[in-house]
């Protein structure tokens, strides 16, 4: 179970920040779409390497997660079913960094949605 209070990397809240001022699509709603878009690839957390989670915008899972909560914290645990609390936040966090790097560049929303088909 991912924690209730949960924070990602100081240079991915800019990423998302960036993202926000150029299509409007909120940070949480974008790290939503990272992650998903993550867990689709083939990439893994790697649970023995320190993920820094040092970002200032620090939100309770239902804000992060919205109503994708339980089928987020339900893919983190069939991925990592040895993982728990904080190591789990941290990998929620890898996921989404991984996923923003599609996603960063985008100008404007028609871009986005684009990008997302």
């Amino acid at each position: 179970m991912l924690p209730n209070r949960m924070q990602l990397s100081r240079t991915v809240e800019e990423q998302l920040k960036k993202l926000k001022g150029y299509t409007g699509v909120t940070p949480n709603v974008s790290a939503r779409i990272a992650f998903f878009r993550s867990i689709e690839s083939d990439f893994r957390y790697n649970p023995a390497t320190e993920y820094a989670t040092n970002g200032s915008l620090t939100l309770d899972k239902i804000t992060w997660l919205g109503r994708t909560q339980e089928v987020t914290e339900l893919l983190l645990k069939h991925t990592y079913p040895d993982l728990e609390g904080k190591q789990l936040q941290q990998a929620w966090a890898a996921h989404v960094e991984h996923g923003i790097a599609s996603l960063r560049n985008q100008k404007n929303i028609l871009k986005l949605a684009a990008n997302l088909l």
